[in-house]
C-alpha cells in the first residue's frame, strides 16, 4: 500500500513569516507554482489516486485542486475534514515569528513551535479568531474546537481520524492522497514511524513536496521518500526550520 502526503504550497502568511494555524489564508504566487509543480511531478512519476482528503482551510484545498487539475483527476472524490487542519496556534496567530522571537526569545518560540506538549497562549472565548464563532465550523461541535493546541493535541484529533476514516479505505485497496499542513502531517508521521517526542521536534516538512509512504499488509512502514530534487527539498526544510529565529 502506498500513501502520498502533501503539505500545501506556500501561503501568503508563510511568505510573511506569520503564525497561521487555523487562520484561513490563501496560497501565495509561489505557493500556486509549488502546488502545480507537485501535480506535474506526481503525474510524471505515474501516481494515480482513488480518493483524496484535505482540511477545511483554503490553502490546503486550493493546493489539492491544482494538483488534481494538473493530473486531470478533478473528478476524484474529495473529503474535507477539520481534523486535518493545521495545529491551532492560539493568540500567536497573525504574529510575525521572527518579531515574536525578538520579544520572547528564540528558545520560547522554539518551544511554542516545536515542543510536543506545550501549547501557545490561548485565545479568549470572545476572540473573533475562536473557530466556534466562524461559519466554517458551524456544523462542528463547539466543544471539539480548540483555542490553542500543542502537537500532542493535534495528534489527538488527526490520528484517530486517520485510523477511523482513512486507514480502512487504504486496506480496501483505495489509493489515497492527503493534502494538509505541517503539523497535521507531522502527527501522522509520528504515528506511522513510532517517533518519540524528541524525534518529531526535529522534523521539518517542506511545502509543496509529495512524500510517499509504502506499507506492508500489517501497516508497517516499508519505505518513505520525498519526490523531486534533493537539494530543493533540503533548502525548503531549512527554510521551515529557520522561521522562528530572531533577526537581531
Amino acid at each position: 500500500m502506498k500513501l502520498v502526503l502533501l503539505r500545501h504550497g506556500e501561503s501568503i502568511w508563510n511568505q510573511k513569516n506569520l503564525f497561521t494555524g487555523w487562520t484561513d489564508v490563501d496560497l501565495s504566487e509561489g505557493g500556486l507554482v509549488e502546488a502545480s509543480n507537485a501535480g506535474d511531478l506526481l503525474l510524471s512519476e505515474g501516481y494515480d489516486f482513488d480518493l483524496c482528503y484535505t482540511s477545511f482551510l483554503k490553502r490546503s484545498i486550493h493546493t489539492l485542486n491544482l494538483v488534481l487539475e494538473k493530473m486531470d483527476r478533478q473528478w476524484l472524490p474529495v473529503i474535507k475534514s477539520w481534523e486535518l487542519n493545521e495545529r491551532h496556534y492560539g493568540s500567536l496567530q497573525g504574529l510575525n515569528k521572527s518579531e515574536t522571537a525578538d520579544k520572547f526569545g528564540e528558545q520560547q518560540v522554539h518551544v511554542w513551535r516545536r515542543s510536543f506538549d506545550v501549547p501557545p497562549p490561548s485565545l479568549d472565548l470572545s476572540d473573533q479568531r475562536n473557530p466556534a464563532l466562524q461559519d466554517i465550523y458551524r456544523k462542528v461541535d463547539a466543544s471539539h474546537l480548540p483555542l490553542t493546541e500543542s502537537l500532542k493535541d493535534t495528534i489527538a484529533r488527526t490520528v484517530p481520524y486517520f485510523e477511523e476514516e482513512i486507514k480502512p479505505k487504504m486496506l480496501e485497496g483505495e489509493r489515497v492522497l492527503i493534502v494538509a499542513h505541517g503539523n497535521s502531517l507531522r502527527a501522522l508521521m509520528m504515528y506511522f514511524e513510532g517517533l518519540s517526542p524528541d524525534e518529531i521536534m526535529k522534523i521539518n516538512i517542506p511545502t509543496g513536496i509529495p512524500l510517499v509512504y509504502e506499507f506492508d499488509k500489517d501497516f508497517k512502514v516499508l519505505s518513505k521518500q520525498y519526490l523531486g530534487d534533493a537539494d530543493v527539498i533540503d533548502a525548503k526544510m531549512k527554510k521551515v526550520s529557520n522561521q522562528g529565529k530572531s533577526k537581531k
